[in-house]
């Protein structure tokens, strides 16, 4: 069951975030060093787990007045199970909740469980004409901090 995180288990989350940022590497990417998102965050009501202890988490947060998706992780041995699929569809549910008109996130354009995934979650790529400054701004981070090691492409579905 998907639910708000606990304080508590913000900390077991890198675990998570490590191993599912692991299997990138089967296709040639590796991530810079530095800290994983999830360590950064220290407000449990910006992440939605499932599972006791969790098996997955989303980590959201607001770009633009749109919720947007910072990170989905889950871990490799649970994966193909819907626990990510659960994870979106609560990430989905509560932009609506909140009256966002849109739900935004940056992901690897070829790689197949990144936008293809998205994809047939209902998500399209966004142009950049479409993209507000807030979101300009998390690109060009993105950049900055060397996440731009392929192809990438911004996303956006409605609630």
């Amino acid at each position: 069951m998907v639910r708000w995180a606990e304080k508590n288990e913000l900390p077991g989350l890198v675990a998570i975030e490590l191993a599912a940022d692991g299997l990138f590497e089967q296709v040639g990417i590796v991530f810079p060093p530095g800290t994983t998102q999830i360590e950064e965050v220290d407000d449990p009501g910006a992440v939605l787990v499932e599972g006791e202890p969790p098996v997955g988490f989303a980590l959201v947060g607001w770009v633009d007045g749109n919720l947007h998706l910072e990170q989905l992780a889950v871990r490799p041995d649970n994966m193909r199970q819907g626990v990510g699929g659960r994870l979106m569809a609560a990430v989905i549910d509560h932009a609506a909740a909140a009256g966002a008109p849109a739900v935004t996130l940056t992901t690897f354009r070829d790689v197949p469980w990144n936008a293809p995934w998205y994809e047939r979650h209902g998500f399209s790529a966004m142009g950049e004409a479409e993209w507000g400054p807030e979101l300009r701004a998390l690109v060009r981070h993105e950049r900055d901090l060397g996440i731009e090691v392929a192809p990438r492409v911004v996303m956006h579905r409605a609630p």
